[in-house]
């Protein structure tokens, strides 16, 4: 190989960070280096490249395609270098593979654990998983700073984010909460009049249908709380006599232990779970495997549904 077209690696690994950061400007402040100095970095990265890796949208750093495939490489060859680093600090083998899940705050924990648990039954797998807003988990799989985002919202793809969002599973929503006393039926919609109820925010795709199922059945519910967090609603539906509207995945341990019963499921209402990834050169072949596990595995299809979609 010809020295004069080597590839610069320092000038590679200033090139992964900018990407993984999002922001010239805040890398430059964690490398300690002027962003004048970085922008020439990168610059000359290009030129070896005979390559453009960026282009500017007004303010921002985008992409190009070469971009996009010029930072597979980079990631692949630099998380392997902290593979290296953890296996020589703390013992974790190079041949665990890292598997970096975010998760939007508000999901169930249950679902998320389901999801994942192929994952932390293997062996050769390291799992990084961060709870966050939807908003600043896709800016960190934008960068590849993580694989995938698990989300009940889903998103569209467009050409500065090409998005892949799929679902993933389909759970009925269902009233719950503690039993009743005698073991008498629970009859929809009659026994939501004028009980006190625990319902999903409005950000939440299972509130409007619920809103617009209430109109139908002309029922104005008592709504004792409207909770965002799906770990918040069980924690409540657990300890109070209210009843919830969720997917019984949500509560699934407590209606083992019989704290809770599921009193009903409301028809035609559904939470829909989605994967989100981004297009990338090479494909992480435990998330593929994650994907495709779903297809065919009852846990995550609605009662007496087809295959997700």
């Amino acid at each position: 190989m010809n020295v004069s077209t080597r590839l610069n690696f320092h000038h590679l690994h200033y090139f992964w960070f900018v990407v993984r950061q999002g922001r010239l400007t805040q890398a430059a402040r964690l490398l300690r280096v002027s962003q004048s100095a970085l922008s020439t970095q990168i610059r000359q990265l290009e030129e070896s490249l005979g390559q453009r890796l960026f282009d500017r949208v007004g303010r921002r750093l985008v992409l190009t395609e070469a971009g996009r495939i010029a930072f597979s490489y980079a990631d692949e060859i630099f998380r392997k270098g902290e593979e290296l680093s953890a296996l020589l600090a703390q013992g974790i083998g190079p041949e665990r593979q890292v598997v970096r899940i975010g998760a939007v705050a508000t999901q169930s924990r249950n679902f998320q654990e389901a999801f994942l648990k192929p994952v932390l039954d293997r062996g050769d797998t390291y799992l990084t998983l961060r709870s966050g807003r939807l908003e600043e988990l896709l800016t960190q799989l934008a960068s590849h700073q993580i694989d995938l985002v698990l989300s009940n919202v889903p998103v569209q793809a467009d050409d500065e984010h090409p998005w892949r969002c799929r679902r993933i599973a389909r759970q009925q929503v269902s009233v719950i909460g503690q039993p009743r006393a005698g073991g008498e039926p629970f009859r929809l919609p009659d026994d939501l009049r004028g009980a006190r109820l625990l319902v999903p925010g409005v950000r939440s795709e299972i509130r409007p249908a619920f809103d617009l199922l209430c109109e139908h059945w002309h029922l104005r519910p008592t709504i004792a709380a409207e909770v965002d967090d799906m770990a918040m609603l069980r924690l409540l539906a657990r300890d109070t006599d209210a009843l919830a509207v969720m997917p019984q995945v949500v509560v699934r341990d407590e209606i083992a232990a019989g704290r809770l019963v599921e009193h009903a499921r409301l028809p035609g209402l559904f939470e829909n779970f989605y994967a989100i990834t981004i297009r990338r050169h090479f494909e992480h072949s435990h998330i593929r495997q994650l994907l495709e596990r779903t297809e065919a595995d009852p846990l995550f299809l609605a009662p007496e549904d087809g295959p997700s979609e």
